[in-house]
C-alpha cells in the first residue's frame, strides 16, 4: 500500500508524520494508493480541499482537539486498519457569491457555507430556495447551509439538527435571527439551489465563507450540493462515521 501523509503544522502531528514517513515511506499523491491525515478537523478538512481532484480515499489519525471526521491515532497496523476500514463518499457544497462591485467567486465548502453581518448592523437576507422566495426577510447575525457532515460542526452550534449521511437533506440555520422571531430553520432537500439576496448590502455589510474562502460585502449568494464532485472518507469499523453523528445526537 502506497500511502501519501499529510500532516498539520502542529508538534504532535508533524513527529507522527515523521515516524510514519520513516517507517512507511512517503509516496508522490500521483502513485498513491490513500492519504493519511495527521491532525484535528482542520487538517482533514484542508487536504478535503487540496486533494478534491486526486480521487484518493481520505484516512484520519486524531492529534489535535474533537477529531469528529479522523479515527483513534495509533502507531501500529496502520495499513490493516486502512484495509478494513468503512467508506463513506461525501459531497461538498458549491458557493457562487458575487459582490457590490459584482465582481464573481466560486468556492466548495465541505462543512457548510455561512454569511455573517460584518459590522454592527444586522443582516438583512432575502431567501430563495428553488426560484422561489421563500423569507421576504431575515433579519438576523447570519445564515448557513451545511452539508449532513457539517451538520455536526457550525450548524450544532446555532442549534441547527444534526442529520445522518444518508438523509439526502441539508440543514438551512439561521444565525440569532430577530425577524421572523422563533424560525429555527429548514431541512431542504440535497438536489435544492438556494440563494442568498443581501438587503441594502452597503449600508449592511454581509461575508459569505465556503469553510474558510471568505468573501466580503457581497451582494447575492447561490448554493447548491455539487454532486460531480465527491470525497471518500475512511473510518474504523467500531467508531465509524454513522455511529458517531448518532453519538452527537444524543449526546447529553
Amino acid at each position: 500500500m502506497k500511502i501519501h501523509f499529510h500532516a498539520s503544522d502542529n508538534p504532535r502531528p508533524q513527529a507522527a508524520y515523521r515516524e510514519f514517513t520513516e517507517k512507511y515511506q512517503q509516496h508522490d499523491i500521483d502513485s498513491a494508493d490513500v492519504i493519511v491525515v495527521l491532525g484535528g478537523d482542520g487538517a482533514m478538512l484542508r487536504a478535503l480541499h487540496n486533494f478534491t481532484n486526486s480521487n484518493l480515499p481520505l484516512f484520519g489519525l486524531n492529534l489535535g482537539t474533537l477529531g469528529f471526521l479522523l479515527n483513534e491515532y495509533k502507531r501500529s497496523d496502520l495499513v490493516e486498519r486502512i484495509s478494513k476500514a468503512n467508506k463513506y463518499e461525501i459531497h461538498p457544497l458549491r458557493m457562487n457569491a458575487t459582490d457590490i462591485n459584482d465582481k464573481q467567486y466560486s468556492a466548495l465548502a465541505y462543512n457548510e457555507v455561512s454569511l455573517l453581518r460584518q459590522t454592527h448592523s444586522s443582516a438583512q437576507i432575502m431567501v430563495f430556495v428553488n426560484n422561489e422566495v421563500r423569507l421576504p426577510l431575515l433579519v438576523c447575525d447570519g445564515i448557513m447551509l451545511s452539508t449532513p457532515v457539517g451538520s455536526t460542526a457550525y450548524n450544532s452550534s446555532a442549534d441547527g439538527p444534526i442529520v445522518p449521511l444518508n438523509a439526502n437533506v441539508l440543514p438551512l440555520t439561521p444565525i440569532s435571527a430577530f425577524r421572523p422571531r422563533r424560525w429555527s430553520g429548514a431541512l431542504l432537500p440535497n438536489t435544492a439551489s438556494v440563494r442568498f439576496e443581501i438587503i441594502r448590502p452597503k449600508e449592511r455589510a454581509v461575508s459569505a465563507s465556503a469553510d474558510t474562502t471568505e468573501v466580503r460585502n457581497i451582494s447575492y449568494v447561490e448554493i447548491k450540493e455539487e454532486r460531480n464532485i465527491s470525497a471518500t472518507l475512511l473510518f474504523d469499523p467500531e467508531n465509524h462515521l454513522e455511529e458517531r453523528i448518532y453519538q452527537e445526537q444524543f449526546a447529553p
